[in-house]
């Protein structure tokens, strides 16, 4: 079977040889003594080159160990860093490996790299948009806006980075959605990260009706804000009216915490100051419109002319 597969090629190697461009050309001419070469021959060079491809992926592997392990003791290179680094040289090595062994198999890979120049401008165009992504996540490994487990905004999606390789990132979201985003789109969209800092501030508004005491409400809503460990004492909470709306006086309340507790404390917040306020007599308004009614049953006197009409 062998020996019969190997005739054939022999016999149509030369002849698309011919027909080929010079470095597909180059190929098949090789093709074509690979099939001049005894079976068992043929099958000594084969084992000869898998061998090498079996201890290149055993180097490979090792190589990626000692990286991975020199990657963990820096305190420079987060998990991103590292996950695209070990990625990198898995692909590098990869590619020398089959540079080898091509060679090992006879191809003279000289003339079909140089080969590759032109072609790579070809490739370029054709997939430009790959090589963006590749070159956005070189970016965003070296500027590091986020890490793994961040919670992030990356144009119009929000979500928690999953993973990240050498051409997308993943997010998840509250809801247990998937998002794959591509690195192009996430490095030429502003990068907001909630999780890098070590504090956050909540924001939170608190309206009560015209007529409340504002040492009152202020005291309530500081009361509540003692009562959560979750909160920062120092920098100290805000407390301030910020707003005159229509049917209520609006109040700011935006104490500190960090980024974990945030939407816990929100939450709490949000369930607990209706109660605390009605404690101390204080409705939470809603937005309400006075009707005046003008009585229409009235009769409107005409005004009486000053001369007496003659008859």
């Amino acid at each position: 079977m062998l020996s019969t597969i190997m005739a054939f090629v022999s016999e149509t190697a030369p002849e698309a040889a011919a027909k080929s461009g010079s470095v597909i050309s180059r190929m098949l001419i090789n093709i074509h003594e690979w099939s001049q070469l005894e079976p068992i021959a043929f099958l000594i060079k084969l084992g000869g080159g898998l061998l090498i491809v079996l201890i290149g992926k055993v180097l490979i592997i090792w190589l990626k160990k000692v990286f991975k392990r020199s990657l963990s003791r820096s305190k420079k290179i987060n998990d991103l860093m590292a996950r695209f680094m070990l990625q990198l040289v898995n692909i590098v090595g990869w590619i020398f490996l089959i540079i080898i062994f091509l060679q090992h198999m006879g191809l003279n890979m000289g003339p079909v790299l140089a080969g590759l120049g032109i072609s790579g401008v070809i490739l370029g165009f054709a997939f430009q948009e790959t090589i963006g992504n590749l070159l956005s996540g070189v970016m965003i490994v070296m500027n590091s806006p986020f890490r793994i487990g961040d919670y992030i905004d990356a144009g119009s999606y929000s979500g928690t980075v999953k993973d990240m390789d050498m051409i997308c990132v993943i997010l998840a979201t509250p809801d247990n959605k998937k998002i794959t985003m591509s690195n192009r789109l996430v490095w030429g969209s502003p990068i907001i990260n909630y999780s890098d800092l070590e504090r956050r501030r909540v924001d939170m508004i608190v309206s009560v009706p015209y007529g409340s005491d504002v040492a009152t409400v202020r005291q309530v809503i500081s009361s509540v804000f003692a009562s959560y460990e979750e909160i920062l004492p120092e920098p100290a909470p805000t407390i301030e009216v910020s707003k005159l709306n229509s049917s209520s006086v609006d109040f700011i309340a935006r104490p500190w915490t960090i980024p974990s507790n945030y939407w816990k404390i929100y939450w709490r917040f949000q369930a607990e100051i209706p109660t605390r306020l009605a404690e101390v007599g204080i409705s939470i308004p809603f937005q309400q419109v006075d009707l005046h009614i003008v009585d229409s049953t009235k009769e409107i006197e005409a005004p009486k002319s000053n001369g007496a009409e003659k008859g």
